[in-house]
């Protein structure tokens, strides 16, 4: 059977109806929850590092499974968009919440400082690579059949992602504190939740599919159906080949990974700042981590709606400053009310540059090749992913200067909100070009 029509058999009996596009959806939301457990990572970080773990790793030790696993993510997300593209978008998600949860679970066997290789082996290597090929999926897919609204749609996917940890970080927490034998071996637990995301990203994956060839939504008051789809500005759908020739594909990579820096370094150290600066307890801490999961999952539906009306260039200026702004003054924070309400904005600034860049890229470059095209993008993440927990961790020490390492983060971010600046979509001379 030739990859067209597998791609047309995948959706069949979708094209006459909208109704089940929502399925697709739920089923994307469903898998980002699972892989997006991820960013729960400050939670276990604080646990290992904590008596009476018998981990007993340091710092800047705690950190690398969770860099390993952001720098892991474009290896997958590139993988996965291409083979998307040629195979259909289940078989890869399938693929993806395995390695993941298995990653997970075998991040459950690593018992002491001499484990270290074993938890970056599962959480880091297996879990970030698993989570790059499932990641794409939905991204790419839901564009396809959300062409009417591109933004909203992808913001609500990827928000998926950021509300994992709203789940998976209060119930680790209670998990550990609940059990002497898991406060010495935090890393358990890590059975129990790779278990759960392999059935919850299974049953999201097993709907995916993508729409028919010459899919189109019916517009409202019987307007023209192609009135609903927003062509890119050079009028067609740009290769990954052809975008990567486009000096926009870079700027726009450039900018996702300062936001990914900006944010990441305060979700690396979240819990950590949460009890060394604004006093929190260590289950206050991580009830922080799991609330600001809200706001990193709210941040890609509310900065992804709000780019459909001011634009994708004026949001982000806007995301990359106020995570500038609020990242200077976290260290500065004299009580536990200011300190929540400025996570709240990096983690709403820093979730809306993932729900708002694949509908960018979208607009630039076409929607046909949007998997590979912003699975290649996502080395941004990967990069900002190793870069932001590394220098943040670094700069604060062991001496927890968290006011130099809060202020050069913030400093980055603010500099970096002059690139949207200069990103122009490609005109149609410059898709001419070979």
């Amino acid at each position: 059977m030739s990859t067209t029509r597998t791609r047309e058999h995948e959706g069949e009996g979708l094209a006459t109806g909208t109704g089940n596009r929502w399925l697709v959806l739920a089923g994307g939301v469903l898998v980002q929850l699972a892989i997006g457990a991820v960013y729960a990572w400050s939670t276990f970080s604080k646990a290992i590092q904590a008596e009476p773990s018998a981990l007993e790793l340091s710092k800047v030790q705690s950190t690398i499974p969770f860099t390993v696993a952001i720098g892991m993510i474009f290896i997958g997300a590139f993988l996965g968009g291409r083979i998307q593209d040629r195979r259909g978008p289940r078989v890869v998600a399938l693929v993806g919440v395995t390695i993941y949860s298995i990653g997970i679970m075998l991040a459950s066997l690593a018992r002491d400082a001499g484990d270290l290789w074993l938890l970056t082996l599962g959480y880091g290597i297996l879990g970030g690579f698993g989570l790059g090929l499932a990641y794409i999926v939905p991204i790419a897919m839901l564009q396809k059949w959300f062409p009417d609204k591109r933004g909203l749609i992808t913001g609500i996917a990827v928000g998926g992602f950021g509300f994992g940890a709203v789940i998976t970080s209060p119930v680790a927490q209670g998990m550990i504190a609940g059990s002497a034998d898991y406060q010495r071996y935090p890393t358990k637990v890590f059975l129990w939740l790779g278990m759960a995301y392999l059935v919850a990203g299974l049953l999201g994956a097993s709907v995916f599919r993508n729409p028919p060839e010459g899919y189109t939504v019916a517009a409202k008051g019987g307007a023209d159906p192609a009135k609903t789809t927003k062509a890119n500005a050079a009028g067609r759908d740009f290769t990954p080949q052809e975008a990567l020739r486009t000096p926009q594909w870079y700027i726009l990579m450039f900018i996702l990974t300062i936001s990914v820096t900006a944010g990441i370094s305060l979700i690396s150290v979240a819990a950590g700042t949460a009890t060394d600066v604004a006093g929190f307890s260590a289950a206050g801490a991580a009830t922080l981590v799991g609330v600001m999961g809200l706001f990193n999952g709210g941040g890609r539906i509310l900065w992804a709606a709000v780019s459909d009306r001011i634009g994708r260039r004026p949001a982000f200026v806007g995301i990359l400053a106020l995570q500038g702004l609020a990242l200077l003054a976290i260290p500065h924070a004299g009580s536990a009310v200011a300190f929540y309400v400025l996570c709240a904005l990096v983690y709403t600034c820093y979730g809306g540059g993932f729900g708002t860049m694949p509908s960018t890229a979208g607009d630039f470059f076409g929607v046909k090749h949007a998997g590979a095209i912003y699975g290649l993008m996502l080395v941004g993440w990967s990069i900002g992913g190793i870069v932001g927990p590394l220098l943040i961790s670094g700069l604060i020490g062991e001496d927890e200067a968290y006011t130099r390492g809060f202020t050069v983060v913030g400093l980055i971010a603010l500099i970096g909100a002059a690139l949207p600046l200069i990103a122009r979509p490609p005109k149609k001379v410059d898709a001419a070009r070979p």
